[in-house]
């Protein structure tokens, strides 16, 4: 089980490969990631069914995972995706690296 302590993440989850995609920051990653799998968030990860973790990093500050997360949200798509692919080329859902299995 994964066990951060005082970390910020900044994840960015897919619908599928290539999907649609949502980036986002949380100071618990599993929590947050549990409610997008479980649609217990309604908005656009419920809408476009967007709960893959195919993506995350840690931070050691709010604010540092706050800026990280807006320049993101920035970012290109095709950016986004080839940030994706250097860390995770078959963009495996990585739910079980960070909470073991369901």
């Amino acid at each position: 089980m994964w066990t951060g302590e005082l970390s910020y993440y900044v994840h960015i989850l897919a619908s599928a490969p290539r999907g649609t995609l949502y980036v986002g920051v949380t100071n618990d990653l599993v929590r947050r990631v549990y409610q997008h799998r479980k649609h217990l968030i309604g908005g656009f990860t419920a809408k476009y069914k967007v709960t893959k973790l195919v993506y995350f990093e840690t931070h050691d500050t709010v604010e540092g995972a706050i800026t990280r997360e807006k320049r993101l949200k920035r970012w290109r798509r095709l950016w986004k995706m080839e940030l994706i692919e250097r860390h995770n080329e078959d963009w495996h859902d990585l739910w079980a690296a960070i909470a073991g299995p369901e």
